[in-house]
């Protein structure tokens, strides 16, 4: 039985084949322990190959950051931009941050903003 789903992080629609893992696409990528033990922590059910990649880039870049702790230690376009005057945090930022505040932030890596789109 074949499975017609969006991928939890972009909603692009993937087909899934969780009965066939080996032969499903997203088999194909290449993603560390860390990344897997991420997503197993995460909200999302099933990614398209380029969420994959995304989050094995995003990990990787990870391990060698801290959480900023403070305004002077934050980067801009690292870990936030402006947008009408206003903060908006990265998908690095909320990755380094360890956990979701289910809030539903656009740029949440967690998996949760995508439960209420």
């Amino acid at each position: 039985m074949k499975n017609n789903k969006v991928c939890t992080h972009c909603k692009t629609p993937i087909h899934c084949q969780p009965e066939t893992i080996d032969t499903c696409s997203c088999s194909q990528v290449q993603v560390s322990s860390i990344t897997r033990n991420f997503l197993r922590s995460s909200f999302h059910k099933c990614l398209c190959t380029s969420c994959l990649e995304k989050m094995e880039q995003l990990t990787q870049e990870a391990r060698g950051s801290e959480f900023p702790r403070k305004r002077s230690e934050m980067i801009e376009g690292k870990h936030y931009y402006m947008e009408n005057g206003y903060f908006v945090f990265t998908e690095l930022y909320h990755l380094l941050k360890g956990q979701c505040c289910q809030n539903g932030c656009r740029h949440c890596v967690y998996g949760f903003k995508n439960r209420y789109l």
